[in-house]
């Protein structure tokens, strides 16, 4: 099972870069961001923009993949969109994951003055724009006229280092055009914390469509979004819990949270991993410090690699 880290950036540039310095020393697979411009739990806190922040990780990590969870297509126009993570691909030395879905903030869109429209449009919007992120990234021109997005003739030189592009990530569970995006562009499916049930409910549907399209279903990877509170004891961890519960985005968090100490945190993934998920995307409820990195990657991700 491949690990993977979600740091956010409310916290600001420096303490996000420390974080991400030492995540990329200790070994995770990719490290993940948000496509946001204000916390939905905490808009008055600092929240730096996310494809800025990006690229100044792929300057600044050596190993560590580097990915958005995800790009909101509305926030920015597809055909740019592309030529901006083509460099941040040559950039990282082709370490750039792409993360795009349909976007769900109604209150963000609105404050930034972005059109919100229904959740049909919307993903119909995602398709086009991923059909000419697509030209953008492999042919020596890309021309395509839809509905909600356009180019003619746009040329996107260099390549992507990444052939024939970065690997496309869709996170979602839209049963009857989401998914169906999955099977047909998308290199991995990412859900959100959901039930057994629920998951393997999806999965299947996504297995038919998959074999709707032709497509191996093998060729397609799962990620899970799992937010982790993980300590050495279980004095220490009820002791975190209690300060991390605290936080306001913590409210309501705690029916969805791994939590234990790192054999019941080994044995929690190991059970999503028994259910299909090939990459599992940490969370932490304290944001990613180091004494909890290190615990993590120390104890939990041998076990899992």
């Amino acid at each position: 099972m491949k690990i993977a880290i979600q740091l956010p950036q409310f916290m600001g540039w420096p303490e996000l870069l420390e974080r991400a310095l030492f995540a990329d020393r200790l070994g995770f697979h990719s490290i993940w961001l948000n496509d946001h411009f204000i916390h939905f739990m905490a808009p008055e806190r600092d929240h730096p923009e996310a494809l800025a922040c990006l690229t100044g990780l792929a300057a600044r990590t050596e190993r560590t993949r580097l990915g958005m969870l995800v790009f909101c297509n509305g926030y920015r126009n597809p055909a740019y969109l592309a030529k901006a993570l083509t460099a941040v691909d040559h950039i990282s030395n082709g370490r750039l994951e792409i993360g795009i879905g349909a976007g769900w903030y109604e209150e963000e869109h609105r404050s930034y003055g972005f059109d919100f429209a229904p959740i049909g449009a919307r993903l119909r919007a995602l398709e086009e724009a991923i059909q000419i992120m697509n030209l953008m990234f492999t042919q020596p021109t890309a021309t395509f006229k839809g509905r909600y997005h356009w180019v003619d003739g746009a040329r996107n030189n260099p390549k992507p280092l990444q052939q024939p592009r970065p690997p496309l990530t869709i996170a979602g569970g839209g049963e009857k055009v989401l998914l169906r995006m999955v099977a047909r562009y998308a290199d991995r499916w990412n859900i959100f914390p959901t039930s057994a049930e629920e998951f393997v409910r999806k999965l299947n549907l996504l297995k038919g469509y998959c074999a709707e399209f032709g497509r191996d279903f093998g060729t397609l990877e799962v990620s899970e979004h799992i937010l982790v509170c993980v300590e050495t004891t279980e004095e220490a961890l009820r002791q975190r819990w209690a300060e991390d519960s605290r936080h306001p985005m913590m409210r309501g968090a705690r029916g969805r949270v791994v939590m234990g100490t790192p054999a019941s945190v080994i044995d929690q993934f190991r059970e999503r991993e028994r259910r299909g998920v090939g990459m599992g995307i940490a969370w932490f409820t304290d944001f990613g410090r180091s004494r909890t990195l290190e615990i993590f990657a120390r104890e939990v991700m041998p076990a899992l690699a």
